[in-house]
């Protein structure tokens, strides 16, 4: 991801257990200066653990952490100069906007007419100017977030560190928040580690996307190397949404073809080459399977449920397992009808049966 010398954050087998139970599993992972990385996973994976390891609310049980080549397992949190914006905003109530703001710079010493001037700085970034005097009761859900953040940036920290910040909104608002927090980063040039449960949040927002389970790291990469090359199954349903089909196949006689198990054996073209016989997984992306309006396709099943949107129409075949398939527009298809279904060869992800693990076919 970078050399040594670009690294704002590194953490070498870095280990967390709560007694007997281990939280985080040898991990490592680089963060350059200036990059956006999103830390991603289900619940209980470890990605907020790992974020508060960071920032020091968490101890580390062994391995090493390094913030701006600094080693920093036994620095207080305060001394690691990173800023920490929370789900909940943990502003204080009795303050104002200004207040809350200037609060860290007042109790560190600056006077107040820098502190109030570069408050005023920050709110002319974050679009508060006109809210300095109101206090967090008087403020929407954005604008209480745009408040968590310029007391963070006031601070100029070697790294921003943001645990869930948008679960509290509504979806509209997360979109735009979103939106928001990226171009500030772009502005401010900053270093920033995201941690969200939502990979539309990861993928959109993070130059660096970093998939855990079980306190692991299952893989870490730009976020559209994830989603054209997942190392496993978990990583392919989890990057992606409607999230990928995964049906049991076996590979076909010839070597270069998947026989599909949907109760009538429908074979699928690949476009490399692999060992006849195998058990395997194969993934198919909803957004990548085609209705073939000829009946010549190679998947034929019959509709259980349509959903629209209007823009987008989500269908579901009776199949087991059922595969999930969107077209663009309004779909002619209703529940009942048999339809046929293709899909280009160099869409196809093949995984392992047993492992799970993606399979890299030889060009052939």
């Amino acid at each position: 991801m970078s050399n040594q010398t670009d690294l704002q954050i590194a953490l070498t087998a870095v280990n967390k257990h709560y007694g007997a139970y281990h939280a985080l599993k040898n991990i490592d992972l680089r963060i350059a200066k200036g990059s956006f990385v999103a830390l991603v996973g289900p619940s209980g994976c470890g990605k907020s653990t790992l974020l508060r390891s960071m920032a020091g609310l968490e101890s580390i049980t062994s391995g090493d952490l390094f913030i701006a080549g600094e080693r920093m397992n036994n620095v207080p949190p305060r001394k690691r100069d990173l800023a920490m914006v929370f789900q909940s905003y943990a502003l204080y109530p009795h303050m104002t906007v200004e207040e809350n703001l200037t609060y860290s710079l007042r109790i560190r010493g600056v006077k107040k007419a820098e502190a109030k001037k570069a408050a005023e700085d920050v709110a002319a970034t974050t679009g508060l100017s006109g809210l300095m005097g109101r206090y967090p009761r008087e403020l929407s859900g954005g604008q209480r977030q745009r408040v968590a953040m310029s007391r963070a940036i006031i601070r100029h920290p070697k790294a921003f560190l943001f645990d869930e910040p948008l679960s509290n909104l509504d979806a509209a608002l997360r979109v735009h928040m979103r939106k928001e927090i990226r171009a500030l980063h772009d502005r401010l040039g900053a270093t920033s580690v995201y941690v969200t449960h939502d990979q539309i949040e990861a993928m959109t927002m993070a130059d660096h996307v970093v998939v855990m389970r079980q306190g692991i790291i299952e893989q870490q990469g730009a976020p559209l190397d994830l989603y054209d090359r997942p190392v496993n199954r978990f990583v392919a349903g989890f990057i992606g949404s409607p999230a990928m089909n995964f049906v049991p196949a076996v590979a076909g006689d010839d070597g270069r073809s998947l026989l599909l198990d949907l109760g009538e054996g429908q074979r699928l073209a690949l476009d490399r080459p692999i060992a006849a016989g195998r058990p395997l997984i194969a993934g198919l992306r909803p957004e990548h399977l085609v209705i073939d309006p000829t009946g010549a396709g190679p998947i034929r099943l019959r509709v259980a449920a349509v959903e629209s949107t209007g823009s987008n129409s989500y269908i579901t075949t009776a199949s087991k397992p059922e595969i999930v398939l969107v077209t663009n527009g309004r779909s002619p298809v209703a529940p009942g009808d048999m339809i046929t279904i293709g899909i280009a060869p160099q869409h196809v992800h093949v995984f392992d049966a047993e492992t799970e693990a993606r399979i890299e076919m030889l060009t052939g």
